[in-house]
């Protein structure tokens, strides 16, 4: 790590939240822990087993070794994309151009930072609402 004695005023970088597949060929490199995670009960979301942490397209990093591939239900919303070396689902991107927000597969984070976040419920298979 670089000195920082020259630079009174630098703050220490935080160190990045990475969120791997099962074999680390896909890796999302996060700004922060997710404070608060969605468990959707989605006709999709629910088979994947998934919960949600969403941010900026702009703070996420992605590397993959190898492209992922995608699946958007009947083509519509989000390209939700998965490993294509062990088949974990790491993320869904917004088809939309102007969307500015992306879902990240929060049980690809350390179950540490799971546990320190708060879930929220989301109806989305009946009202659409939060419990």
């Amino acid at each position: 790590m670089r000195a920082l004695e020259n630079q009174p005023h630098a703050v220490p970088a935080m160190p990045d939240i990475l969120a791997t597949c099962h074999c680390g060929a896909v890796t999302l490199r996060l700004p922060a822990a997710p404070a608060r995670i969605t468990q959707c009960n989605c006709s999709l979301c629910r088979r994947y087993g998934v919960l949600w942490a969403y941010y900026p397209i702009a703070e996420i990093g992605i590397a993959a070794t190898s492209p992922t591939d995608t699946y958007a239900w009947n083509g519509r919303h989000v390209d939700f994309h998965r490993c294509a070396t062990c088949g974990c689902l790491t993320h869904w991107h917004p088809r939309k151009a102007g969307r500015e927000t992306l879902g990240i597969n929060a049980r690809l984070l350390d179950p540490a930072l799971l546990a320190a976040a708060e879930i929220h419920y989301k109806d989305t298979a009946g009202t659409g609402l939060f419990h």
